[in-house]
């Protein structure tokens, strides 16, 4: 049976509601005001609070506040001998389940418990219901039973019980969004928001007032206040892809947020507290960034107190067949197909080295589907890199000459040969250049100056 809550300064009522719900094998606990009744709840949760509203100390109406706060599905029944339609209202207004006048109807009032415990029920059953569909989809969505990807999902359900910062290292593609959502579906704080954000896509202005708001003319153009992700992610989770993307001067303001859990936001005097759990995701290596300086290195031990590797596909190449059937499904249920992949093709995408990861697999999948005319998907539906594809032929290419190599003046030129490359496909745009790289622009520039090259963006624009 349920465990109900009754507050009451007058000890007749507290015995007498005692014995009737007593009597009906629910366990009863008394209080005499609204802060007695705030301590027992701390001790122990109930199910349902019977209340005064004309208290000591505490009345009704601030005790259901309180309560609201902390516990806003909690069944709260408000009784009283001086009822009006104010008080009513502000009982209602504040989530009261009900409302009944002093003398009551015993009947009555059990009737009304037990529809207050239904409601309850159906509460938690909805909540235990949404909380499988995310548990099922979150599993649904990361494909993978090699050794390293059961290594991972472990992982995930061991730190979503906690609230530590968790950083997940891994490679562009290989699903570091998906992985944040899961932490954060099977978190406690999975009813709350997941918000994602890429660093990288934002200057450092702009990067400042999507992160932590702004007020109303602070800036041009800033015609409201607007709350930031942090605070709109409040309660919930703010999942920072990219961050190894962020500028120094907006390192600095991140590191005091996760030190004091307020922010300020842009144009504001007063900071506003914030409590969002931050999983923060990078493609480059924060280590070796805050041991060259640009990465800040207080930072970099602020948000990887749980770090989490994501191998690439080539590290997991026995997920491969299970990735592609995973793909086809999904591409042929857009568009209402049924396709199977022939053993030649799924031969082709077990030999081939993913760059790109399973967003290249998913892209190549996705391409493949919308070219296929037949029931089953042929290799002539993969692109030529893949088809062509030899393993052999390339590991000759990179045979170690005798003589050895200097090895760092040969992955420079090999990086300034890529990115010129991407330059000339793309006519010198760098966004395009840096899609090409799958790199952000930040980083693309970051070369350019490193080899002395950055006028060649602009020579090849203008079709020098």
């Amino acid at each position: 049976m349920s465990n109900i809550l009754i507050v009451d300064d007058e000890q007749s009522y507290r015995q007498l509601l005692s014995l009737v719900f007593e009597g009906d094998g629910h366990t009863i606990r008394t209080a005499m005001n609204g802060r007695e009744a705030l301590a027992a709840l701390q001790e122990e949760p109930a199910d349902v609070v019977i209340s005064d509203v004309k208290m000591p100390d505490m009345d009704g109406i601030q005790m259901l506040g309180a309560v609201r706060e902390t516990q806003p599905d909690l069944g709260v029944i408000l009784m009283t001998a001086f009822a009006s339609v104010e008080t009513a209202r502000e009982a209602f207004k504040l989530g009261a389940d009900d409302f009944i006048q002093k003398p009551f109807d015993v009947e009555e009032l059990k009737l009304i418990v037990k529809k207050t415990l239904e409601k309850q029920a159906l509460i938690d059953e909805n909540r235990a219901f949404k909380r499988a569909q995310r548990e099922r989809g979150s599993v649904k969505n990361i494909v993978g039973n090699s050794a390293k990807m059961q290594a991972i999902y472990q992982m995930i359900e061991t730190v979503a019980e906690v609230q530590s910062t968790v950083l997940i290292n891994g490679e562009s593609g290989t699903g570091k969004e998906l992985v944040a959502r899961a932490i954060h579906d099977l978190s406690p704080r999975a009813e709350k928001p997941f918000i994602s954000i890429n660093c990288g896509a934002f200057t450092e202005t702009l990067l400042e007032s999507e992160l932590f708001g702004y007020v109303k003319g602070s800036f041009t153009g800033a015609n409201a206040n607007r709350k930031g992700l942090f605070e709109a992610s409040n309660k919930g989770t703010i999942f920072l892809d990219e961050i190894g993307e962020m500028s120094p001067a907006m390192q600095v303001k991140l590191l005091r947020v996760l030190q004091e859990r307020r922010v300020r936001p842009v144009g504001a005097h007063d900071e506003i507290s914030v409590d969002a759990r931050v999983i923060a995701a990078t493609n480059r290596d924060l280590k070796q960034m805050s041991l060259d300086g640009s990465f800040r290195e207080d930072l970099f031990y602020r948000i990887s107190v749980i770090p989490i590797d994501l191998p690439s596909l080539r590290e997991r190449p026995e997920d491969i067949s299970d990735l592609a059937h995973h793909f086809t499904r999904k591409f042929c249920e857009q568009s209402g197909r049924n396709l199977t992949i022939a053993p030649k093709t799924m031969e082709l995408l077990e030999n081939y080295m993913w760059g790109g990861n399973v967003r290249e697999l998913e892209h190549t999948i996705e391409r493949a589907v919308a070219l296929e005319r037949g029931d089953e998907i042929q290799p002539e539906r993969l692109p030529d890199h893949i088809t062509n594809y030899n393993p052999d032929r390339i590991h000759a290419e990179f045979d170690l000459p005798e003589d050895g190599l200097n090895l760092t003046a040969h992955l420079d030129n090999l990086e300034r040969t890529y990115v010129v490359e991407a330059l000339r496909k793309t006519s010198g745009n760098q966004t395009k250049a840096a899609d090409l790289l799958q790199m952000q622009v930040r980083s693309l520039r970051h070369l350019l100056d490193k080899h002395s090259i950055r006028s060649l963006s602009a020579k090849m624009r203008n079709g020098e």
